[in-house]
């Protein structure tokens, strides 16, 4: 397995079916481009010429990074490509005062082996709110009108 955090490197329509049949979504390849470009540090790991997985964390270089993206293409799955991927972002964002880490519902255990623990107070915003409700991200809100009163 070849690793690198050389984004020159990918092809973002490459990147972008490796979200879709991870499965992640779909995310367009020029939105890829973007959020890794922004993103302090990032992963890619290959075999033979094929892209196996990437990862990203958005990080300020002091007080939090977020690791997210993580993906592993279902042909080398089962692997351990996933956790040397959080792995590697984990340790890369040492240092900084919390390390937060965005993952799908049920994949919490594996996580948690990696050192992460569930956050009681985290918060968010999905431009598709149902979709997200229906994917289990968030719960739905129990906000009874409040925000108009507001």
């Amino acid at each position: 397995m070849e690793w690198t955090s050389d984004q020159d490197r990918i092809d973002w329509d490459v990147l972008s079916e490796l979200y879709r049949i991870a499965p992640l979504g779909d995310k367009k390849p020029e939105d890829l481009k973007r959020a890794f470009a922004n993103s302090m540090y990032k992963c890619f790991a290959f075999e033979e010429g094929t892209l196996a997985s990437a990862g990203r964390a958005v990080a300020d270089g002091v007080d939090c990074s977020y690791i997210c993206d993580i993906a592993v293409h279902p042909r080398f799955q089962g692997r351990g490509l996933g956790k040397e991927i959080a792995t590697r972002l984990r340790d890369l964002s040492r240092g900084h005062r919390k390390i937060i880490l965005y993952a799908n519902p049920g994949t919490e255990p594996f996580y948690e082996k990696l050192g992460f623990r569930p956050m009681l107070t985290a918060m968010a915003i999905f431009s598709n709110e149902d979709a997200a409700i229906k994917r289990g991200l968030i719960a739905p809100s129990t906000d009874r009108g409040d925000r108009q009163r507001h």
